[in-house]
């Protein structure tokens, strides 16, 4: 089933955030998802993001806006200890739906 739509990821941090972007990835691809290169652009972008550091927050928010800047009319989804922790922080960030 193809529904049109593309989806490209990126993970930050650990494998545990590696793990939950594959599951991820699979669970779109059998709603017709098909999977792109992040850097060819999307229709869905799903950043996993880690919050261990300050330099991983700071790159969080520079995925986003090349992901925006990629594809402007895409929809980005950020999941992961970042926007665990800090969902008012990522809801700030423009582009972020």
């Amino acid at each position: 089933m193809f529904n049109g739509k593309t989806s490209a990821f990126y993970t930050l941090g650990c494998k545990l955030n590696f793990s939950e972007t594959s599951t991820i990835a699979r669970q779109l691809k059998e709603i017709g998802f098909v999977k792109k290169e992040f850097n060819d652009g999307a229709d869905l972008f799903v950043i996993n993001t880690c919050s261990v550091t300050e330099n991983a927050n700071k790159e969080c928010r520079r995925i986003i806006r090349k992901a925006k800047k990629k594809s402007p009319n895409s929809f980005v989804v950020v999941t992961g200890c970042f926007a665990q922790l800090k969902p008012e922080s990522i809801s700030e960030i423009n582009g972020v739906d």
